[in-house]
């Protein structure tokens, strides 16, 4: 062969070994990351991002110092850039707002400093362009007691005459009228008010104002059902179902006719007028509770099927001991409750002061009880609690994000956690809390209060944090809001917003997506979580939720493998994305957080 021939031999198959190899890491490097096509396909809600908006501090757009629909649907992208999926409104139904919006005087309209029922219709459709499902916030325990329901019941209207627990008098033996029982209410004081009109006490587990629906009247539970299926029918994807574990009280017909006194708990730090000074065992709890549940698994199954529609979730809030929590995934006898009951641990189980192996600990009893074949989900904040930032510390904001958008199942976002917002300081005068005013004083009213992880979103660094164009706000704009607001953090190199979206975008690859975890506290500060999937690329995070630096060896990690580099990490870290991570001791600093990538095991 002439020598031209041998290197035009030899310069074909160097292009064609370069063409396969080149050709095979390129389909190594796109099969790491893509969702494979031999893998089931998620349901929408599976995997999603389920951002809590608490619409009266979101956006408001008339100026009257209250958010609003319209300020929703005028941020709608904003969730698009964040890369969230789902959004859930708290209560938008007319009210009084005694306890704003979960005391509901008309389930079927929307509350007049929030919008219009047109204003509802355009977020629903706008909503529906961008791709992101709405989840509205249903309150079936109780009625305002301006509703329609609570009136003709009071008047003994034929067919409302049971719709709430009415109850007579005890007469004590100097003749004086008492209440039926010794049952407290979770705001403090008797569950039982006196109506002058009935003459029956009417009881209520939240406030005065909030009578509660007898779920053991027929009617009752076809009235949930018919409201259901209103929203569902204006376009909406499910219900986040407030207060579950109180829907049934103990029944008289079970106690002779009367409603049986609680034992008290022994709880030395109570006084007698407040929630857990008796043991709540027949105001909580109670197993027909998952009857009902159950049947409106059933009702939105029906309808979806129906109506060949997309999954109708229903999400339940019930703070309850984990085997009573999961029951609302259903039961032993193959009935199916709500998609998942939410997951509270990190906000009632865990606090500043816990280590690794507390993390690890909650992280694993969860996933340990939930029935097989479930979806898990992760709150770390809401309406009701201080946000996590202040729970735990500003350093682990991006930490506390990475394990929510890390872990499998479904991550729960409240309002303005993508940007590490803090409580916000509201004094005893500008307190609205029916919690914090009904068992609050001056002094000790920031014990009760929810008000601090309710003030207006800080959207940008101008007056009153761009949340509205007013004078005023509803609730005091957190004094941070200069440091701490959206637009900064969205021009900043570096921001918690930025390593949220990250992370977000993240939870579109295989391994996450349908991916197995590892989880492990390799030390006593520091925890590894590990999602892997064969053929795919792995990925870490390493997290000291301690308050000194930690080393720890990475060299015990299971499912690593060398090249590792870094994909993300905390604000203050001296780590940058791109760089080289070895098998071996790391140290990390206090609250740091690190996520690595690394090749297929």
């Amino acid at each position: 062969m002439p020598s031209w021939g041998k290197v035009v031999l030899i310069t074909v198959l160097v292009a064609v070994v370069v063409g396969v190899v080149v050709g095979t890491v390129t389909w190594a490097l796109m099969r790491s990351d893509t969702t494979p096509p031999d893998i089931i396909e998620l349901d929408w809600w599976e995997h999603t991002i389920i951002y809590q908006i608490y619409p009266r501090s979101f956006k408001d757009t008339d100026g009257d110092g209250i958010g609003d629909l319209k300020g929703i649907t005028s941020e709608l992208e904003h969730f698009l850039d964040a890369g969230i999926g789902t959004i859930w409104l708290s209560p938008i139904f007319v009210s009084p707002m005694v306890d704003f919006g979960y005391d509901i005087s008309d389930f079927y309209d929307i509350h007049h400093e929030y919008g219009t029922m047109a204003d509802f219709e355009e977020l629903i459709r706008r909503a529906q362009q961008l791709g992101i499902k709405v989840l509205l916030d249903y309150v079936p325990n109780h009625a305002s007691t301006e509703s329609e329901y609570f009136k003709k019941s009071v008047a003994r209207e034929p067919g409302y005459e049971n719709f709430f627990i009415w109850a007579d008098a005890k007469i004590d033996v100097n003749g004086n009228r008492t209440v039926p029982s010794n049952w407290i209410s979770q705001f403090g004081g008797s569950v039982w008010e006196w109506n002058e009109e009935r003459q029956q006490y009417y009881l209520h587990q939240f406030a005065v104002e909030q009578a509660d629906f007898n779920f053991r009247e027929p009617a009752v539970r076809q009235e949930m059902i018919n409201i259901m299926q209103f929203w569902i029918e204006k376009g909406v994807h499910g219900f986040r179902l407030d207060a579950l574990p109180h829907l049934f009280e103990a029944d008289p017909d079970d106690y002779g006719g009367i409603f049986p006194d609680e034992p008290l708990s022994g709880n030395m730090f109570l006084t007698s007028d407040q929630a857990g000074f008796t043991t709540q065992e027949h105001i909580k709890d109670l197993i027909e509770i998952y009857d009902v549940v159950y049947e409106w698994r059933e009702f939105a199954d029906s309808w979806q099927e129906e109506n060949d529609s997309e999954t109708i979730v229903l999400l339940a809030e019930a703070y309850a001991n984990v085997s009573m929590t999961m029951l609302y995934y259903g039961d032993e006898r193959g009935r199916i409750g709500c998609h998942f009951p939410f997951n509270f641990d990190f906000i009632t189980s865990l606090r500043a002061t816990s280590n690794a192996r507390d993390f690890v600990y909650v992280i694993s009893r969860w996933l340990t009880y939930m029935p097989y074949g479930n979806v898990a989900n992760w709150v770390f904040g809401n309406h009701d609690n201080s946000r996590a930032p202040s729970r735990f510390r500003t350093t682990m904001v991006d930490g506390l994000n990475a394990l929510n958008l890390m872990l499998p199942g479904v991550a729960i976002t409240y309002q303005g956690e993508e940007i590490g917002m803090r409580d916000g300081y509201v004094s005893w005068n500008d307190t609205v809390d029916v919690n914090a005013i009904n068992q609050g004083n001056p002094d000790n009213y920031l014990e009760y209060s929810r008000d601090p992880a309710r003030t207006p979103y800080h959207w940008d660094n101008s007056t009153n944090a761009g949340f509205t164009t007013g004078q005023t706000t509803w609730l005091p704009v957190a004094e941070d809001y200069m440091e701490i607001n959206l637009q900064a953090q969205r021009e900043a190199e570096r921001s918690h917003y930025k390593v949220y979206q990250s992370l977000s975008r993240l939870r579109g690859m295989a391994s996450l997506s349908h991916g197995a975890h590892y989880l492990e506290a390799l030390s006593v500060n520091t925890l590894v979580l590990v999602r892997h999937l064969a053929t795919y690329n792995t990925y870490v995070l390493l997290f000291n939720v301690g308050t000194d630096e930690d080393t720890v060896d990475l060299a015990r990690v299971a499912f690593l493998n060398e090249p590792m580099t870094v994909y993300e990490s905390s604000v203050f870290s001296r780590r940058r994305t791109g760089d080289t991570i070895s098998l071996g001791e790391l140290s990390l600093q206090p609250g740091e957080a690190l996520v690595l990538r690394a090749p297929p095991t």
